[in-house]
């Protein structure tokens, strides 16, 4: 373990994550995360505060709504480092995602902690690989504009783990399972056969990123003796999840753990496009 990286004398895991979510730069973000240690799981019933605005950032990319967004053709290379940078910006929000709900929910079993931890670890990974891929196009990430939306439901589900659950892993990161093999095709299609190698490693953790979402969510739900089909339709529409369109990646959705009756749900209330 790197002292410097984190407070001196910090045993707790969930203060760790805490402290590598304020940190603003990203190379010290993913520095922070490498550095958390997983052997001293404790106080998991124990509040924590913050002592600062949350989630640490640079000051680059500018954050702007997703209509202001320029859409690019992956065709040129600038179109291909922009729609890259976006793809990174996923997985900068998804590190600070993890490292959100490990300190913020507390009275989970350690499991829960170790997994969210991987998830983080793992995000970062994918960060790297995608901000490597821009350097090759001259870029570095900040260099384009971006949205926050996936922050912005981490906001509207803070006070409820269940619904974080539901909302964030099992909706907006699932939708990375269904639209990851469409822009990998797209890299291919203008022959960047590197990139769209990037895309089938983070595609192959995502998937087990969403299982542990489900997982924890049917957890939940069972221990409050809620029809996980039911209750996740009821928190879509409490906190104003979007709307999901197909086609859905169905293999990828079952190996993440969505049931039968789950995707049946899903297909219904969605149409294709």
């Amino acid at each position: 373990m790197n002292s410097n990286t984190h407070p001196p004398g910090v045993a707790c895991l969930r203060a760790q994550a805490l402290h590598a979510l304020a940190v603003d730069d990203w190379a010290g973000k993913l520095a922070a995360v490498r550095a958390i240690d997983d052997a001293p799981i404790v106080d998991t019933e124990r509040r924590l505060e913050p002592t600062r605005a949350l989630p640490g950032r640079p000051a680059r990319p500018g954050l702007v709504s997703p209509q202001q967004l320029r859409h690019r053709s992956p065709a040129s290379p600038e179109g291909r480092a922009a729609l890259l940078h976006a793809l990174a910006h996923i997985e900068f929000n998804a590190v600070n995602l993890a490292l959100d709900i490990i300190w913020r929910f507390a009275g989970m079993p350690a499991a829960f902690y170790l997994d969210w931890l991987r998830v983080a670890r793992e995000e970062a990974y994918h960060f790297e690989l995608l901000n490597q891929r821009l350097a090759s196009l001259g870029h570095v990430y900040g260099d384009f504009p971006a949205h926050n939306g996936l922050w912005d439901m981490a906001e509207r589900t803070r006070s409820d783990l269940l619904a974080r659950l539901a909302l964030v892993p099992r909706t907006l990161e699932a939708r990375g399972l269904d639209a990851s093999p469409m822009i990998r095709d797209k890299l291919n299609s203008v022959g960047d056969a590197e990139s769209a190698a990037v895309l089938d490693i983070i595609l192959a953790d995502e998937i087990g990123h969403v299982a542990i979402g489900n997982r924890w969510f049917k957890h939940l739900c069972a221990q409050q003796g809620r029809d996980p089909v039911a209750c996740y339709a009821e928190l879509a529409q409490l906190h104003g999840a979007p709307r999901l369109r197909g086609p859905f990646n169905l293999e990828a959705r079952r190996a993440a753990g969505f049931d039968e009756t789950e995707l049946a749900a899903l297909q219904a209330a969605s149409p294709t496009l």
